[in-house]
């Protein structure tokens, strides 16, 4: 099977071809306003059918957790939809807030596929009449195209007023600024609540946004998958029963690579963790193109109590590994935030994006990051793009100051199970 288009071209083709569509679609708009009655009573009509269009990053759309409860509230669960790339559709299985009929997805294996997906998805999509598109893409020009293509008469998304962003023409009704010194869960809400407001006033309204919500969606694995999984880690183990499972994810998308930290450096912290704690088993997790190298890297831990389960577990497998272990190590990517949604400790290596924005929003993330003065150096502004060809704030990440942060959260983890069992008058698990 061919690769999927690669992020990183699709960054090209909505650069070179993203500008002149939006430019040229942008001219139809107008044209079109100029015979539109602009007393059209059903624009003024209170949201019916709502649709987030939201192609890639999964982690990020668990941040969007608000702003989908709210779109619910406003219309109905049954009357929310989403439009994303096909692969990118688990986590919105996982959170179970719409119902999975109501996921149009869009296949990238091949740029055919990708065409041809798109103008199906965009048919299916006017054939059910949505009256609101919101643009959750920030400054993507395919987003915004897509959503004026909906023919939704409501459409939210951030606008570039002067100059303060990527161009990507003027093809939304609801004209929102984004505000970099929120978090991107409020920054999600904000789209919603920007539908319901008079679009002559806007970008101005006095709205003031909630509170992070740091008590994300539980998920609970279905019967039967704790086994199977348990299953998987017996054998990875050889027939050995895992002890405390501390688990470390070294992968880096090809989005953008300057989030990576070393792979070696993740072979050391693995090294001390199992030093320090004998009963413990480290799994190394990663996608299936990512296996190889993930396998070396287990290998040269140099112990049986490490393995590889790169591309030996499903997303939903994965899910329940968290559940079951106590620990995560990994970089800014997606699965910081999906185990957010179990009860295991999450330590994120941040770099050239900040937790300040991207913090997976639960009591037990722990993030790194230096805080160097040119980082962050990604944000919605620049497409995620950074002339930085030399990660120092990944680089400055040192081995000790990330197992010492592990050992102690591993640390005040069984002083927890030791205090809930002894006032329970139980014996302390292991």
């Amino acid at each position: 099977m061919a690769d999927p288009v690669s992020a990183s071209s699709l960054q090209l083709v909505d650069r070179w071809i993203g500008v002149p569509l939006c430019l040229l679609f942008t001219g139809v708009r107008k044209i079109v306003d100029l015979f539109a009655d602009a007393a059209d009573p059903a624009a003024a009509q209170k949201p019916k059918r709502l649709l987030f269009v939201k192609f890639a990053e999964q982690g990020s759309t668990v941040l969007a957790q608000g702003a989908i409860r709210a779109a619910c509230d406003m219309v109905g669960s049954e009357n929310v939809y989403f439009v994303v790339f096909e692969e990118n559709r688990f986590i919105l299985d996982i959170l179970g807030l719409v119902p999975e009929e109501n996921v149009i997805t869009i296949r990238r294996d091949t740029p055919v596929e990708l065409a041809t997906g798109a103008l199906a998805a965009l048919r299916r999509i006017r054939a059910l009449e949505i009256d609101t598109a919101i643009d959750m893409e920030f400054f993507s020009r395919s987003s915004a195209i897509l959503t004026y293509l909906t023919g939704a008469r409501r459409r939210v998304g951030f606008h570039t007023f002067f100059g303060d962003g990527p161009y990507r023409g003027d093809l939304m009704t609801h004209r929102l600024l984004y505000n970099p010194f929120f978090h991107t869960s409020q920054i999600f809400k904000s789209l919603v609540l920007g539908a319901l407001q008079d679009p002559e006033q806007l970008p101005t309204y006095g709205v003031v946004p909630d509170a992070v919500d740091r008590s994300p969606v539980a998920f609970i694995p279905r019967p039967g998958e704790v086994g199977a999984v348990e299953a998987i880690l017996k054998r990875e183990a050889k027939g050995e029963t895992p002890g405390r499972i501390i688990l470390i994810n070294p992968n880096a998308s090809d989005l953008l690579p300057l989030r990576k930290w070393e792979t070696e450096r993740y072979v050391e912290v693995a090294r001390r963790l199992l030093r320090e704690f004998p009963d413990a088993t480290v799994a190394m997790t990663g996608a299936p193109n990512e296996a190889a190298p993930i396998e070396e890297a287990a290998r040269r831990v140099g112990s049986s109590r490490c393995f590889s389960l790169a591309g030996k577990t499903t997303l939903r497998q994965l899910m329940v590994l968290y559940t079951l272990s106590e620990l995560l190590i990994t970089n800014d990517s997606g699965p910081a935030h999906f185990a957010s949604l179990t009860p295991v400790h999450v330590i994120t290596l941040f770099g050239p994006e900040t937790p300040a924005l991207f913090g997976a929003p639960t009591p037990r993330s722990v993030p790194i990051w230096l805080g160097l003065a040119c980082s962050p150096c990604v944000n919605a502004y620049n497409n995620r793009q950074s002339p930085c060809r030399n990660n120092l704030c990944m680089q400055g990440i040192t081995v000790e100051r990330v197992a010492s942060e592990a050992i102690r959260v591993l640390n005040e983890r069984a002083a927890s199970t030791v205090g809930s069992t002894e006032e329970q008058g139980l014996p302390a698990l292991r």
